[in-house]
């Protein structure tokens, strides 16, 4: 692998755009996954996924641990103002935090459930928020262009000259093993709140149909076979839909890119600058819409993952059922 670091003109610039805009007349060459430059270094095989799993972990550790010193309360030689949080970014972040948990989990989950799950929940949205985020930007778009501008093009041996970059949400392995640890967790509350024999009892449709009538025995090998099966179907349809969200969003992106470099290449600059000029217009318009997908997606992996928790809990109701009793309000 050589490199070029010579300085680009004009020139070199036109002739390698083409092959890099969704790589000329492949959209999903620059959506999904592929192997990592930094393998070569390495000596075995490394996908931009996991490079971005990486680099997105170590980030948001960073900037989360950052922002909860400035969120907690300072020393008491500050006064009031240690309690207010410093930096507007951490603001955000108290802002995110608070509103998920009060608004979202514990209404869903009640206190108690909450406090145990809330860490692993709120990983999992900055996570996957950071992970989305990061195929917005065209790292390995950049670093693509560069090389081809070194080389006057891409050719089939040089495609593989990305670092980093690209949308590890938009790979389905990725997203699998995101909704493994839902699956972890549902499990393991399940067992800690059931334990062995409640959980058979909740797999076979409860207690009460179990001690009912004999006649409705009938039905527990069906209701067991069902929810075994959706015990495994709920956090595969977690991975589908993240996957499916970002692979279409991104490769929507990539096909509007391409008309461009189609027109670049059929008729030059003449015919490709209008086209691009729409091209890029609808590009903007599309990437806020994946903007919001990418909050929105990240919001509900950690929403149903709570629902799937909640699910396998009776302790958040008995717990609002305890609060409105204390305070004579009739549970219901």
């Amino acid at each position: 692998m050589t490199f070029d670091f010579s300085i680009p003109t004009i020139g070199l610039f036109t002739d390698a755009l083409p092959s890099v805009l969704a790589s000329g007349t492949d959209p999903l060459a620059h959506v999904l996954d592929r192997e990592s430059a930094i393998s070569e270094f390495l000596g075995f095989k490394v996908k931009l996924s996991a490079v971005s799993i990486v680099l997105c972990a170590a980030v948001m550790l960073g900037i989360l641990l950052l922002a909860a010193k400035r969120i907690s309360t300072g020393k008491p030689s500050e006064g009031t103002s240690r309690y207010l949080t410093r930096g507007r970014f951490s603001q955000i972040v108290e802002v995110f935090v608070q509103g998920l948990r009060d608004g979202v989990l514990v209404p869903l989950l009640g206190k108690a459930t909450t406090t145990s799950f809330l860490p692993l929940l709120l990983s999992l949205f900055f996570f996957v928020l950071a992970l989305n985020l990061v195929g917005l930007i065209p790292f390995g778009d950049a670093q693509e262009l560069a090389f081809a501008m070194g080389s006057g093009g891409l050719d089939g041996a040089e495609q593989n000259l990305i670092f980093f970059g690209g949308t590890a949400t938009a790979s389905v392995s990725v997203t699998a093993g995101l909704a493994l640890v839902s699956l972890v967790a549902m499990l393991f509350q399940a067992s800690r709140e059931l334990g062995a024999k409640g959980m058979f009892e909740h797999m076979c449709g409860g207690k009460e149909l179990l001690q009912g009538p004999k006649g409705m025995l009938l039905v527990v090998p069906i209701i067991f076979v069902v929810e075994v099966l959706g015990l495994f179907i709920k956090p595969s349809a977690l991975a589908i839909r993240l996957f499916a969200n970002m692979l279409a969003g991104h490769t929507l992106l990539a096909t509007i890119f391409m008309f461009t470099a189609m027109a670049l290449k059929a008729g030059g600059w003449g015919l490709a600058a209008p086209i691009g000029v729409v091209s890029i217009a609808f590009a903007v318009a599309i990437s806020f819409l994946e903007l919001f997908v990418a909050f929105l997606q990240a919001f509900v992996f950690m929403f149903l993952t709570a629902v799937f928790i909640g699910m396998m809990s009776h302790g958040g109701e008995h717990e609002e059922h305890a609060h409105a009793e204390g305070h004579g309000v009739p549970a219901h």
